[in-house]
């Protein structure tokens, strides 16, 4: 699904650099490479502040907890999404409520979003799945008279741009209250194990934040409110040093690998290509296509022909057993539900060429006119 060694081998030199310094200096904890991307990611996505942190699923949490919610306030955001999202909802004690997706873009359907807010609705977690954004012009407009927080899980979506109604460009996990992220390896922006941090433009929050990711320290062995042990090590930071000024050439590449999958795939009975929003360009952290009735089966062929591909996600997180106490059924989200029975991931990475995504084309095509 992702060549990480064939992108390595074309940044290694970079990368073995980078690490001997942080080897060399010992500073592998809080260390000069560390400082140095936070501040060259924050330049990157004109964002006041970059919090590292240790993964998605922290920074997600870590969110959570600076805006200061209370145990039983509610947290609109999708059912389908990655797990985590939702987890730290859960791991808080507050309560996750849902809103069906977009079927084309598969984010949070912002027309129905108002229509989930109680008085008990805090905050509203978008995510910006596969690789675009959700439709924040309307999203921050209800958070807006409703009074409340956003928090973009931007995970799959870093370097996307989204078009404001007034004609700007912001990157997606700007514009919302703080904005998340993950540099999980196979990540648009990876590293080599976890990582992960927060955006804001508050300067408030950003204080909050980072305290709470040092054990709720500002000053060493003096606790002010309750923390975590969240970190982004210095040998992670050292290859996304490396990696991050190759970021908008990476999304490109992928743009790039879709287009040429929409060229070929396009026509085909069966199969739906992805859609592209009218608001944000997309960078593909998976090309996913849907479906109709033969997915399980096309995915099978695929693999006995030596492809790769993955179902995100086939389970709605409202219909999982550890979410069941909320109280959710079947028919509840059908559009998600839907999307799971025809979800199906091609590999999208980098490094694909053309003989490649040719190939698998053709395989798709064999089996769909079978």
């Amino acid at each position: 699904m992702v060549d990480l060694s064939r992108q390595y081998d074309a940044i290694k030199q970079d990368i073995q650099q980078n690490w001997e310094e942080v080897i060399t200096t010992t500073q592998f904890i809080n260390g000069a490479a560390t400082k140095k991307f936070t501040a060259d990611l924050a330049a990157y996505l004109d964002a006041r502040h970059c919090i590292p942190c240790a993964n998605g699923t922290d920074a997600l949490q870590i969110a959570l907890m600076a805006l200061g919610l209370q145990p039983g306030d509610e947290v609109i955001s999708i059912p389908f999404t990655f797990v985590a999202t939702v987890e730290v909802v859960a791991l808080l004690q507050l309560k996750p409520v849902f809103v069906d997706i977009d079927p084309h873009t598969f984010n949070l359907d912002a027309a129905q979003l108002e229509k989930a807010i109680t008085p008990r609705t805090k905050c509203i977690i978008p995510v910006h799945l596969f690789g675009q954004a959700a439709d924040m012009d309307a999203i921050m407009a209800i958070a807006e008279k409703h009074q409340l927080y956003v928090v973009e899980d931007n995970a799959q979506a870093i370097g996307c741009n989204y078009r404001m109604k007034d004609g700007s460009t912001r990157k997606t996990g700007t514009i919302g209250h703080i904005g998340t992220t993950s540099f999980y390896p196979t990540k648009n922006l990876g590293g080599y194990g976890d990582g992960g941090a927060l955006f804001t433009n508050d300067d408030t929050l950003a204080a909050k934040m980072l305290t709470i990711t040092n054990h709720g320290s500002d000053r060493r062995y003096y606790y002010d409110s309750i923390g975590v042990n969240s970190r982004l090590d210095s040998l992670q930071a050292a290859i996304l040093n490396a990696k991050l000024p190759h970021l908008d050439q990476y999304n490109r590449k992928r743009q790039q690998a879709a287009d040429y999958y929409d060229k070929l795939l396009a026509g085909i009975e069966g199969i739906e290509i992805p859609a592209r929003a009218a608001t944000s360009n997309h960078v593909f952290h998976q090309y996913t296509i849907r479906v109709k009735n033969r997915r399980d089966a096309l995915q099978q062929f695929l693999q006995e022909a030596g492809i790769p591909s993955m179902i995100y996600y086939p389970v709605p997180l409202h219909l999982s057993k550890a979410y069941a106490e909320y109280g959710y059924q079947p028919g509840d989200f059908p559009v998600s539900e839907h999307a799971a029975t025809e979800v199906l991931s091609l590999p999208m990475h980098t490094e694909l060429d053309a003989d490649q995504i040719e190939y698998i084309a053709m395989s798709i095509s064999n089996f769909m006119n079978k």
